[in-house]
């Protein structure tokens, strides 16, 4: 069975039926999806441009976070088990090096300028400051207990850290390595999103129902209320809140509530909840579209995604997809959505866009499956042009 489906498939490539309605790529152009399979130490590259699995990497022990850089073609693998950062060079998939840091790290964020990377060690009740030139770490910072995320902000002038341990968040100046600021009251702070003009942050409080919203420094504005970091409102959502998802405008956050179901949405400019909506059994992890229209929203239990229409305010279609659907990432050209499937431990492929017979829209449409590893949970996508 195995020959005549490769067989088929050879067939349907010479034949081009495959890359019918898809887009056109120029020879010199790559792109790559990042899995992390936390249960076998590896990280599968997948080629995003024939679809299709491209190789698989050993990394170090227990793979979580990944992160693309946004200036270079590195791709950066956290270890948690292992203590360290794997760099990958996206231009051969070969690993670069290895950078040692503290214990339990889960996630890794990268500045704007692709210089520096930033780790919230849960082991270690500290951050990690990596200079990505040097490939090594130049830092430490102390912050509270338990910390799960830490990412800086489009600036690059404030540093958020979620202590899930200890309920807070600490906000870091990352230019002295030194903690500016804590906010006490977020049971088991989780995710965090920071908006594009830098002013404020908001955090899942995933222990209970809310998210905390702060205001974060900024000297040189005329307001004085605005010279220091500040808590502007702790907002009412539904019950675990565990990720959020913000509009590339940042106009609205889509916050999605593991144990009620549910989605909430809370207007960034007046801090305002303005409404919860089902949406599907255990919602993990949510997306919004570049053109700010469409959210995606994983349902966990329900090995589904969810897709709601912004502007109408309603679910409009469901995509049945691999067992324990989480972690989401679009292609570089929103042609595609990954969704990364936990407990099958494979990559959902949908195709964002497709249409019926009569010429109508669908929005989601599941197009095929890729092999991933054992507990796939985090996935990265970088595109680039080769020289």
């Amino acid at each position: 069975m195995r020959r005549l489906f490769a067989a088929c498939a050879l067939l349907l490539l010479a034949a081009g039926c495959r890359r019918r309605g898809f887009p056109e790529y120029p020879a010199d152009y790559r792109e790559f999806a990042y899995v992390t399979n936390g249960g076998s130490n590896t990280v599968t590259v997948l080629d995003i441009v024939n679809l299709r699995q491209d190789r698989v990497l050993q990394v170090g022990a227990e793979p979580t976070g990944v992160t693309a850089n946004p200036k270079r073609n590195e791709v950066y693998v956290v270890n948690s088990a292992g203590a360290s950062v794997t760099v990958i060079d996206a231009e051969n998939n070969r690993i670069a090096r290895t950078i040692p840091v503290r214990r339990r790290p889960y996630f890794i964020d990268v500045d704007s300028d692709g210089r520096r990377g930033y780790l919230a060690n849960s082991g270690s009740n500290n951050v990690s400051v990596i200079d990505l030139d040097k490939r090594r770490e130049i830092a430490v910072i102390g912050v509270g207990e338990g910390p799960g995320l830490a990412k800086i902000s489009p600036d690059g002038e404030s540093l958020v850290v979620t202590n899930r341990i200890s309920g807070s968040v600490s906000i870091v100046d990352p230019a002295k390595f030194k903690v500016r600021a804590v906010f006490d009251g977020c049971p088991h702070a989780t995710d965090a999103v920071i908006l594009p003009d830098s002013s404020k942050a908001f955090v899942a409080c995933s222990g209970g129902h809310q998210v905390m919203a702060i205001g974060l420094a900024r000297p040189s504005s005329p307001f004085d209320s605005e010279h220091a970091d500040r808590l502007i409102a702790l907002l009412d959502v539904g019950k675990t809140p565990v990720h959020l998802a913000l509009k590339p405008d940042g106009g609205e956050i889509f916050v999605s509530n593991f144990d009620s179901d549910s989605i909430s949405e809370i207007a960034t400019g007046t801090n305002e909840v303005g409404g919860a909506y089902l949406i599907g059994a255990h919602p993990s992890h949510g997306i919004v579209s570049a053109d700010n229209a469409f959210l995606w929203v994983s349902n966990f239990n329900a090995d589904s995604i969810g897709v709601y229409s912004i502007d109408d305010g309603r679910r409009i279609n469901t995509v049945h997809v691999g067992g324990g659907p989480d972690a989401l990432a679009f292609s570089a050209n929103g042609f595609l959505l990954f969704a990364i499937d936990a407990r099958s431990g494979d990559v959902s492929v949908l195709k964002t866009q497709t249409y019926a017979a009569n010429g109508a829209v669908i929005m989601g449409t599941l197009f095929t499956m890729l092999p991933a590893g054992s507990r796939p949970n985090g996935i990265a996508v970088k595109a680039f042009r080769v020289k």
